[in-house]
């Protein structure tokens, strides 16, 4: 069998291949171990393989060597064929080593303004990743660093021109480099090794038979390979899928991104026309099938003689349109599932997805399913790898709260002790010391804030002391090494051995995981044992970089029905029901980059190809998945709140039936089933057909667990929120405070307060000092250095302050004209209601006439609404007015004969504050009172619930009870009485 051939796009390419194989050889094993068979990637090699198995219906077969042609690696395929030649070639660089020495490369790089491109090693290392994707593209295209003199800078902006001249350094210095060490770039070693293969074969042909299949023959060396395996006297290549139904007009308008174009190179390459190509032997395939592709594919510019296919060339085809990324990943996993219904029957992800992908292998874990996926696990989010993040993280942030008890409650993390003895004391640590403002960085802080601390049992402070004092210990040495500048391969050192401290090295390095990154860490401290020093803050994000591209797949456990491919993996392979997921623009197709280093026009210059090229790999590989024996296509109409752009190919699918989705018409048949089948289950999968309304709560705890003194805070949470105050005052349960928690509105409204009450207490009485705008503005500065310390906060409050001192000195001068006294700031009061006393504190209390009383609450936020004070709905005035005339403020002797009220709006907005009274107070007082009788009776009567927001109108602007009190599950418009 010699020359060129090709398998239709609507028949299994690796199966076929096979039978077309066992045929020509008529059953003799030993020709067939005097063939070599070359295929694009590893997993194209074990497919053919087991595509062998079946066709030779499981009998034992001494199959032909197969190598992989397209993956980077130590020239296996080379050594398949039985010549060693491409030995002969310098060995390649690791790509961790070439990552760590072009990382250093682009460091020293710096943009106009002589600062460095790279503000970070962590940054560089990304930027390095990008040049070396440069780097493989020049080689694989035949394109010589010397090239890129050639282009003019003129012809650039500015930053392009100093982007060429770096270009230009690295041209220079790179194979300096890598011919000092003795080594070559893998790429490039793997395009030599292609050409001299190449040529070998040129010149001394081999005698046994050599195919070449299923490669498009997109780079050059590739395409230069082929050439010669379809001139040898015993070799074929078999092209993937060539369309030679197409008309001559659309073959000749083929761009870049249409999935023939690589085939359309290759036959020039090869010197053939399409036409010429035979058929691969074997069966007739599907012409429907095959029709349907090409016309889906056609070109724009030929578009208007499409030929709409039978609707019948879709009966293998459904489509799903889901919701959400999630609700996508539910449709496939029932897919999937539904598969394993028929015995053997198979189902595969295509996705380049990945975060696709791992959704729906967590969707398969619901049904204990455990599905192979050709990418692997991220072994940057393994535990041990995640431990040694945690670590780093915690360290560089002074072990902040948040950090460090994500190091201490990691699963890996023991530091010699049991692990509920650790995690108990971590939870200690948390409730007792964490919660609320962020401390003092640093362990020697944190020790003594624990000494500071209150414990009910000194036995409980005695534990977290030991805790955080073992913490300390483990690591010391990685603290020392993090303070100052080390080298990326000191602080790779310093943190294993502190992991190591933390967790056993049983633990930590044990099964896959732990194995893999062992032995990443081993290949990155020797990559980066020349490079210079960093600060120790860049090294936490440095670390997480590193690991990044690091992938861990296991060995054994996934179910052998199911996978999950990306769209390389999945050519040449087959499953009975292929799925092709996250089917919008910028997924699949990806988006379309030029990268940092070389723009549109350089990559023009330099002859390189230009991204579009990827689309055309795309289509080719949307285009043979399609054309499975039963295909769903996917893909989500939002995602993160955003609405998605289909597929353009899903688009172009749409217009060749004639059907806009905009048009509100009939959806085509392939489309009906997805909706009706798979998005029906998923609909159903989580939901219930049985509900049972939940009640509002309504505890009636006995009355001697009633509370009998509460503040006037207490009575407003009890008018507006009786469930709250039962959660508050009788399950004494109170919210925690957030760790790390920001000084925020209540931290500055208490600092207002205490410069007020300092400057009155100060000037209580008579006219104001000349400078009392200075004095209060320094009590202000003083109270409020603590919540403005961030330059932001100052610069966005201060000058609010300011306003507010000019108003309330101007204010307070023209009181004191008029003759009001300061009686009192910050007082307590009290008065009793029915067996009930109520406790409250009063900003401040002037006398304004004799007997006649003025109590003022200063308000930095907002001040109740007109409604709520007629609905006594804001209590705490007009309680203190009740208090005020029955003489019940602590420090102020007598009782006063009348009273008003006012809200002080001290805000800094406007003029600075605003004075706000409470109209007819008088009547609202004696209201407020009979009220406060009317609640203490009713809920004296131990029948009386604490029912949960009985006034939605009026619920709590604040509730920390809310998740308590499920709302949503019952609430519903309307009131409520007491």
């Amino acid at each position: 069998m010699k020359g060129v051939f090709s398998i239709g796009i609507d028949r299994r390419f690796a199966d076929e291949l096979a039978r077309g194989v066992l045929a020509e050889q008529g059953g003799d094993p030993l020709a067939l171990a005097d063939m070599l068979i070359l295929v694009p990637t590893r997993r194209s090699v074990r497919a053919l393989r087991e595509a062998f198995l079946r066709a030779a219906n499981g009998k034992p077969t001494l199959l032909p060597r197969m190598a992989p042609l397209g993956d980077v690696d130590d020239g296996e395929w080379e050594i398949a064929s039985g010549d060693s030649t491409a030995l002969a070639l310098p060995p390649a660089i690791t790509p961790a080593e070439r990552e760590a020495l072009l990382a250093r490369l682009v460091a020293r790089f710096k943009d106009e303004l002589d600062q460095p491109i790279a503000p970070s090693a962590a940054q560089a290392l990304k930027l390095a990743r990008e040049l070396a994707s440069l780097l493989d593209e020049l080689a694989i295209d035949g394109v010589p660093f010397e090239k890129l003199e050639t282009l003019v800078e003129g012809n650039f902006a500015s930053h392009w021109q100093r982007t060429l001249r770096f270009l230009a350094i690295v041209g220079e210095h790179w194979p300096a480099i890598l011919a000092d060490r003795g080594q070559i770039d893998a790429l490039d070693r793997r395009t030599r090794s292609i050409r001299l293969q190449a040529e070998r074969w040129r010149e001394k042909p081999p005698t046994m038979q050599v195919i070449a299949a299923g490669s498009t023959g997109s780079q050059p060396a590739t395409r230069e390979l082929l050439s010669v395996i379809a001139g040898l006297p015993h070799g074929a290549v078999v092209l993937p899928g060539l369309d030679r139904e197409m008309d001559d007009g659309s073959w000749a308008k083929l761009e870049p991104s249409h999935p023939q174009f690589g085939l359309r190179e290759l036959l020039a390459a090869l010197k053939l026309e399409r036409r010429a190509v035979p058929d691969w032997p074997g069966g007739p395939g599907d012409a429907a099938r095959r029709q349907l592709i090409s016309e889906l594919m056609r070109p724009a510019e030929t578009s208007e003689v499409w030929t709409r296919p039978s609707a019948a060339a879709l009966d293998h085809v459904t489509r799903a349109d889901c919701a959400t990324p999630h609700h996508e990943a539910v449709v496939i996993a029932l897919a999937m599932r539904e598969t394993l219904e028929t015995k053997a029957r198979t189902a595969a992800l295509v996705t380049p997805d990945r975060d696709l992908a791992r959704r729906v292998a967590a969707e398969l874990r619901r049904w204990n399913i455990e599905v192979d996926d050709s990418a692997g696990q991220s072994l940057a989010d393994t535990p041990p790898a995640t431990l040694l993040r945690a670590l780093v993280t915690s360290v560089d942030s002074g072990f902040a709260p948040v950090d460090l008890l994500a190091l201490l409650k990691h699963p890996l993390c023991s530091l010699g002790l049991p692990r509920p003895a650790l995690l108990d004391a971590a939870r200690r640590l948390d409730r007792k010391v964490l919660r609320g403002l962020k401390p003092a960085p640093g362990l020697k802080e944190l020790q003594e804030l624990i000494a500071a601390k209150k414990f009910g049992d000194d036995a409980d402070r005695r534990q977290v002391m030991d805790l955080i004092d073992r913490l300390d210990a483990a690591v010391a040495d990685l603290v020392a090494a993090m303070a100052n500048e080390a080298t990326p391969h000191a602080l790779i050192e310093a943190t294993l051995a502190t992991a190591e401290k933390l967790a056993s090295a049983e633990t930590l390095w044990a099964g896959d995981a732990g194995e893999a990154l062992a032995d990443a860490l081993a290949r990155l401290r020797d990559a980066w044992i020349d490079q210079p020093p960093i600060s120790g803050g860049e090294w936490p994000a440095l670390l997480a970089t590193m690991l990044a591209t690091e992938t861990i797949r296991p060995r054994f456990g996934r179910h052998p029905r199911l996978a999950i491919w990306g769209p390389l993996e999945a050519r040449l392979q087959r499953a009975d029901l292929l799925i092709l997921g996250g089917l919008n623009e910028g997924t699949w197709p990806p988006s379309v980059e030029t990268g940092p280093w070389i723009n549109r026009p350089m990559r023009a210059a330099l002859g390189l190809p230009q991204p579009e090229r990827r689309i055309g790999l795309s289509a080719h590989d949307f285009a043979s998945a399609l054309a499975a024996e039963a295909v769903l296509l996917t893909r989500a109409e939002r995602e993160g709140g955003a609405p998605t752009v289909p597929s353009r190919w899903l688009a172009r699918l749409d217009a060749l039936f004639g059907y806009d989705p905009e048009s509100g018409g009939p959806a085509p048949e392939y489309i009906q089933r997805g909706r009706h089948e798979l998005l029906a289950w998923a609909e159903k999968l989580d939901s219930s057909d049985y509900y049972e309304p939940r009640s509002r709560p309504r505890p009636t705890p006995p009355i001697d667990s009633r509370p009998t003194r509460l503040t006037v805070s207490d009575i407003e949470q009890w008018r507006r929120d009786p469930y709250g105050l039962y959660a508050r005052r009788i399950l004494n349960l109170e919210a925690l405070d957030p760790l790390e928690q920001e000084l925020g509105a209540a931290e500055r409204g208490s600092s207002l307060h205490a410069a007020l009450d300092e400057f009155l207490k100060t000037y209580p009485s008579g006219l104001l000092p000349s400078d009392a705008l200075r004095l209060f503005e320094q009590m202000g500065e003083r109270h409020l250095e603590a919540v403005l310390t961030a330059p932001a906060e100052r610069a966005f409050w201060w000058p609010r302050f300011q306003r507010l001192a000019r108003w309330f000195i101007a204010t307070e001068n023209a009181r004191r004209a008029a003759g009001t006294r300061l009686l009192e700031g910050e007082t307590d009061g009290a008065i009793g209601v029915g067996g009930l006393t109520i406790r409250g504190r009063a900003d401040r209390i002037d006398e304004i006439e004799p007997g006649g009383w003025e109590i003022i609450d200063y308000k930095t936020g907002r001040v109740p609404s007109p409604k709520e004070l007629e609905g006594l709905f804001a209590p705490q005035l007009l309680l203190e007015a009740a208090m005020a005339t029955d003489g019940g403020f602590e420090k102020i002797k007598g009782k006063a004969r009348t009273v008003h009220l006012s809200y002080w709006q001290a805000n800094g907005l406007g003029d600075g504050g605003a004075v706000k009274e409470i109209k007819a107070s008088d009547e609202l007082v004696p209201k407020m009172m009979a009220l406060v009788a009317k609640m203490v009776a009713h809920f004296g009567n131990p029948a009386t619930p604490y029912e949960a927001l009985p006034w939605p109108e009026f619920i709590p602007h604040f509730n920390d009870y809310a998740h308590l009190e499920r709302a949503a599950e019952w609430s519903s418009s309307g009131g409520g009485e007491e």
